[in-house]
């Protein structure tokens, strides 16, 4: 496929945007400035920027616990996400959410969800809308590899099958689900596989490449936007943190995942650029730096947003 500079540009600076969020929304973390877990993105990075660069601006999503890399490469903004991360007023969800349950409607994500394959069913609910109302959108569905073990999964994935429905399921298949080897817990070699026991097409592809990624989902968003119904993606990469920040992951070895971070899908694309592209170094560390900046600007302007007043707990919450 070919690929404009600007384009390849956009890939990168997505990627680093999330890599850069994370590690600030870490620091504050670290610093007890976020209240309960967060679950970091580090290391899955090009799958929410090869797919969301797939999507058009109408398009919906449905995110996971590990929504960060999602909500931001859909087009939500970083000081709101990071102010929604300390609980703040000006957070996408006037601090009511936090970072397992933050979303941005008015970019077309129906948010991450505290429970495993909970969102699948809300993107059926959003793909069956388009169908019926002739909107046109398609709506992509993120997950891990240990949703596939719930019903939910399975009952989405069959009625988006029987009724042709607009929407691609995409498993981030990390390996681990929270602290269990998908060797252990997955019976198939690839999840996409199961798409099989109900007559859609299921493709595995390296999540870590983001050509692989990019091109794998605009195939299939393509295909359902054309009405030609439903499709699994399943992206093979590794989460570089635990199951959330600061767990002691006594289940796999420091090793292991420092033999996963040598193919980290960042380093992996600067090489690609650099040397098939011929991209200069110094103009991708103008990129990484602008992204730093970025996000140096959100947490100061988390920091500096007013916390909800304790009488406005219910706003929000319920729609009128």
């Amino acid at each position: 496929m070919d690929y404009t500079k600007q384009q390849l540009l956009v890939f990168y600076r997505e990627m680093q945007r999330i890599r850069q969020f994370e590690e600030a929304a870490i620091v504050l973390w670290d610093a007890n400035m976020i209240k309960g877990s967060i679950h970091p993105y580090l290391g899955q990075e090009a799958i929410a920027a090869g797919v969301c660069q797939a999507l058009q601006e109408d398009d919906y999503i449905v995110s996971t616990h590990r929504g960060h890399g999602h909500c931001l490469a859909k087009g939500a903004g970083p000081g709101s996400m990071m102010a929604e991360l300390l609980g703040k007023t000006t957070g996408c969800c006037r601090g009511r959410g936090g970072s397992m349950h933050i979303a941005d409607v008015g970019t077309r994500n129906l948010g991450a969800n505290g429970l495993v394959a909970g969102g699948l069913g809300f993107g059926v609910g959003a793909a069956l809308t388009s169908k019926l109302k002739k909107l046109g959108y398609v709506t992509v569905a993120f997950f891990g590899e240990g949703a596939t073990g719930e019903g939910m999964f399975h009952e989405s994935l069959n009625m988006a099958a029987i009724w042709k429905l607009p929407i691609v399921f995409v498993c981030e298949n990390n390996r681990y689900s929270v602290s269990t080897d998908c060797n252990y817990s997955v019976p198939v070699a690839d999840v996409s596989e199961r798409a099989k026991a109900y007559g859609i097409p299921g493709v595995t592809a390296d999540g870590n490449d983001m050509h692989a990624v990019y091109e794998t989902a605009g195939e299939y968003i393509k295909r359902a936007r054309n009405g030609e119904g439903p499709a699994l993606i399943e992206y093979k990469t590794y989460r570089w943190e635990g199951h959330y920040h600061g767990e002691p992951q006594v289940y796999r070895t420091k090793e292991e995942v420092e033999e996963w971070k040598k193919a980290c899908p960042i380093l992996r694309y600067e090489k690609v650029l650099t040397q098939d592209y011929k991209i200069s170094v110094d103009e991708l560390n103008e990129i990484k730096q602008a992204a730093v900046r970025e996000m140096e600007e959100a947490v100061v302007f988390a920091k500096d947003s007013p916390d909800p007043v304790p009488g406005t707990v219910f706003d929000y919450v319920y729609a009128d």
